[in-house]
């Protein structure tokens, strides 16, 4: 596939179809097959632009709101996972949180953040289970990095995802979620269908912006 035809089609499903969904300072694209919404590659910040932005947020594993927020999906998720599971928290972030959470829950940790924390041995482990909290809407490649991810997952493990949904184009056209340059591609409850499938995997969505994948014994990924 020529480099060309990579910035053209889809970064989840690698279709070559496309339609324009909307445009403000960046224009975004419509995958058909996915459903995925996203922004060609000549949108994306460099590392350090990107990490710039990454350096102003002020998370804090101290403050009771973020650790609320990060309950909508600690909480489901812990309440599948067996006692002393093995996780990951991926894309930890400048002040991890959630793995410390999960920590007091009695769980073992590894964390790993392309800028924070970016040795890349815990992602050659495997895993009971794997977060990933406001990490999926800036992938630059999402089907090479959750696949990476799905691979770490052991049978009967849960992924589970924390990102806003794309509802419809009228929506999209007014929200303020796409308005972050860190924010590349956009996933629907379709899409998270899709990956799904292409998974073999079991799909739980838990309000409106976790969804849990649960790898099957037959789960792989092409």
């Amino acid at each position: 596939m020529s480099q060309e035809s990579v910035n053209q089609s889809c970064p989840l499903c690698f279709t070559e179809k496309r339609s324009p969904f909307h445009q403000d300072r960046r224009e975004y694209f419509y995958c058909p097959t996915c459903h995925l919404v996203f922004v060609p590659p000549k949108y994306f910040l460099s590392p350090k632009e990107e990490q710039a932005q990454y350096n102003h947020h002020e998370n804090s594993v101290d403050d009771p709101r973020y650790r609320s927020f990060l309950g909508r999906l600690f909480t489901p998720l812990s309440e599948r996972i067996v006692p002393g599971s093995n996780g990951l928290d991926f894309g930890s972030g400048p002040g991890p949180t959630l793995s410390v959470m999960f920590e007091e829950a009695g769980h073992k940790m590894a964390i790993y953040d392309p800028f924070y924390a970016p040795d890349l041995s815990p992602l050659q482990q495997q895993y009971d289970f794997i977060t990933a909290s406001e990490v999926v809407e800036h992938l630059h490649q999402p089907r090479q990095e959750l696949d990476r991810l799905w691979s770490c997952l052991k049978q009967n493990g849960f992924l589970g995802v924390m990102t806003k949904r794309v509802i419809n184009r009228q929506a999209f056209s007014s929200w303020h979620y796409k308005n972050d340059p860190t924010h590349v591609c956009f996933f629907s409850l379709e899409t998270f269908q899709w990956l799904a499938n292409r998974w073999s995997a079991t799909l739980t969505v838990s309000g409106d912006d976790v969804v849990l994948f649960q790898k099957s014994n037959s789960s792989d990924s092409d």
